[in-house]
Order: C-alpha cells, then structure tokens, then sequence
C-alpha cells in the first residue's frame, strides 16, 4: 500500500476554499443584520440572518456607502457577491460587491421603467427645457421648510445677493404622498405668483428617502411648469425623474443657490467689463467719424459745392454732343445705302429697260409672256414699250442663237 498522505489545516482549508468558491457563481443573498463593524480600514464586517441561521459577510471598502444607505442591526438587505473561505479561521464568509435595501430592486426596475416611458414621449429633450434667468428677482421654492436645504440655500442667497425675493412652498420631500404635495407646489407658483425660477430641492438620503422624486406625478408637474424649474435633490452622486424632466440638474441645494443666483460682486465685474468695452467702442467709433469728418471737410465738395454741379453740366453736354455726332454719322451712313439700294433697283426696274429701247411681248389670248420663237405666226401679241402700248401679229419666228451671233436688226423694209 502506498502511503497515505497526511494534510495540513492550510492544505485543508485550501482545498475547501477551492472547493467553495469555484463550485457557485456570484448570486444575490437576502438577508436581516445581525451584526454589523465598519472598521476604520474603510471595510465593513457583519452577519446576515433569517430566522433559522446566519453567515458571516465582508463587504471590503464599503464603509461609505454603507453610512449613507444608514446601515444598523435589524435592517433587511440585498447583497450580491460569493462565497469564499477565510482560511486564517477556517471559516466561509460571504464577499459582499453590491449592497442594497430589500426591495431596492424593484424600486430600481420601477425607476427605469418610468425613465424609459417618460424619455420616450420626449420630456427629456434638450429642446424642450426652458432657459434659467441669469438674475431672476423672484425665486420659489418647494421644499420642507424644517429641512437642511432651505438652510442651506438661504445662507447662500443671504451672502451673495440679500435683496432678491424668496417665496417658500412647504412640502414633505419623502415618504407616502409627498410627491402630491411637491407637484401642489410647481402648480401653485405657476398659477398664484409671478416667480421668475423654481427650485425644487432636499438634501440627500437613501433611494427610498428620494423616491417622491421619482413619482409619476412629480414629472409630469415639473414638465407642465410655464417657469423654468430647477431640480437640486439630494447628492452629487444621487440621479431622480426630477433631474432628468427639470430644466436644470445641480448636484446639491447649495449649488442651486450658487447657480441661480451670481454673486454681487460677480455682476459688478461683469457690468464693470461691459462698460468699458462699450467705452473703447464708442471712443473708437467717435475717432473714425472725426476722421471722416476732417476728410469731407477738406474735400473741394464743400469748399466749392458748385464745382460738382458744373461738372456734371460739362459732362451732360459732352454726351449731348456725342449723342448728335453719333446720330449725324448714322443719318449719313443709311443715306449712303439707301442710294446703293436705289441704284440696284434701277437696274432691276423693267421700266428703265423699255426706257432703253426694249419691248415686253405678252399674247393676248393668254396675257403671258412670250419668252421665245416658238409662238405661231399670226398670233396676235402685244408689246410693252416706253410711252405706251403696240398690238401686234407675228407674221414670221426665226430662232437665233444670240450667244454666238452679233446682234443684227438687218435694213428696214422699204
């Protein structure tokens, strides 16, 4: 027989823990707190509980969040994480990822859910949210008047610009129905005061605490609002419906302050730079007209005004003279082609041929022409000549090439 191998308290708890945490994925773990230490090392160490056993968790750098989710003995949690083996102490302890109220998850899907819906009938448009004053007179706010953010909002506005005017809408800003209360109080400035911005806001607080921010209701009053909203709810880190359907998110109630109204001496500077700006561009626009002026003043306009007047005369009658030369040369130049055309017509004109001894022959039985010998003798004709009209009969047709021949009208007959 081989010899049996003899284990370590490490081997073994290695083994364990191998065994463990590579036999379960991570998953989520319901729990109540038994016990709970956040260590100075920013770890927090405590038990989760139901009513017939416990395990021992560690949730490693989670002491922040666990002081703002107000983590204590007796509170249902969710966590997601796995199983692992502390082998120092040989125990198997759940490794906490993520940590959350019971029932945070569907507080979670509800949020999305309406994100989606909201987001898609366009209230989340860029295009759509109105511009914030940049010194409103007027500020409402909806808020618990007992709450630290209308502390802390006043103390701001009191520091920076004391003489604006604040009007407060008290409302719950957590728990069952406070979102009723808070849209009441959008509706209200909107239809009873003339407020030039409102600035919806509490501190922060778990998402449970902030849920009213979340609501339905609460959106749809903030995007019916005619007057700029500003939503200023709970942390830098915290994100409401209120944020996404406001005008303008700021991270905190204090920042809402800092935003919406600017320092006095901030506005002073600004209306300082202003004026000089406008001091250099009215000094420069005073110089270039002074230069303009000095120019006109030494132009000959002014100092002989009717020397522009007999130019433009001079000119008028440069163009008179023009207009005539161009006219007379024109006149002469259609003359000239009108005689050119006369003398052409002069030439083709059969009265100036029967002028120069010739005749037009024309039968009188058909009035046409008679072109050549081939017309019958005794064919009555009539001649055509200068001065009047011969009736004729042919008596004899000869034809001759007249081309060729000399042109011969023989002697006259006796």
């Amino acid at each position: 027989m081989s010899e049996e191998k003899i284990w370590t308290v490490s081997e073994a708890n290695s083994a364990v823990r191998e065994i463990i945490e590579n036999s379960l994925l991570p998953f989520w773990l319901q729990g109540e707190i038994g016990t709970i230490n956040l260590h100075r090392s920013g770890h927090v160490y405590l038990t989760l509980k139901d009513i017939r056993t416990q395990i021992k968790g560690v949730f490693f750098g989670g002491a922040e969040q666990a002081t703002s989710m107000r983590l204590q003995a007796g509170m249902s949690v969710e966590a997601f994480g796995n199983l692992t083996v502390y082998e120092v102490r040989g125990e198997y302890q759940f490794s906490i990822k993520k940590l959350r109220p019971l029932g945070l998850g569907e507080l979670q899907k509800k949020f999305e859910e309406l994100k989606s819906k909201l987001a898609a009938e366009g209230l989340f448009a860029e295009e759509r949210k109105k511009k914030i004053p940049m010194l409103p007179a007027k500020i409402g706010i909806v808020t618990s008047p007992d709450g630290a953010a209308i502390k802390d909002f006043l103390q701001i506005i009191n520091r920076r610009f004391p003489n604006v005017n604040i009007k407060i809408y008290p409302a719950a800003v957590q728990g069952k129905g406070a979102e009723k209360q808070l849209a009441r109080g959008l509706k209200f400035f909107n239809t009873h005061t003339d407020v030039d911005v409102i600035v919806v806001t509490r501190g922060g607080g778990s998402m449970e605490d902030l849920w009213p921010f979340n609501e339905e209701k609460l959106a749809r009053a903030v995007a019916m609002s005619k007057i700029p909203v500003i939503s200023a709810v709970g942390h830098e880190i915290d994100f409401t419906i209120c944020d996404f359907v406001s005008d303008l998110r700021v991270p905190t109630p204090s920042a809402a302050a800092e935003l919406v109204i600017a320092g006095q001496e901030e506005i002073s500077e600004r209306l300082k730079s202003i004026k000089k700006k406008i001091q250099g561009i009215l000094e420069l626009k005073s110089q270039r007209l002074c230069r303009r002026y000095e120019k006109a003043a030494g132009s000959y306009v002014f100092r002989e005004p009717l020397r522009i007047i007999r130019e433009k005369q001079q000119n008028i009658d440069e163009l008179i003279k023009d207009i005539e030369n161009a006219a007379k040369t024109y006149a002469e130049r259609m003359d000239s082609k009108l005689e050119r055309l006369n003398g052409k017509l002069n030439v083709l004109n059969p009265i100036a041929a029967l002028k120069r001894g010739y005749a037009i022959l024309v039968e009188k039985s058909t009035n046409k022409t008679v072109s050549s010998p081939d017309t019958p003798p005794g064919t009555q004709v009539r001649a055509f000549v200068s001065g009047g009209i011969l009736d004729m009969k042919v008596e004899t047709a000869e034809k001759r090439d007249f081309d060729s021949l000399r042109l011969d009208f023989g002697t006259p007959e006796q």
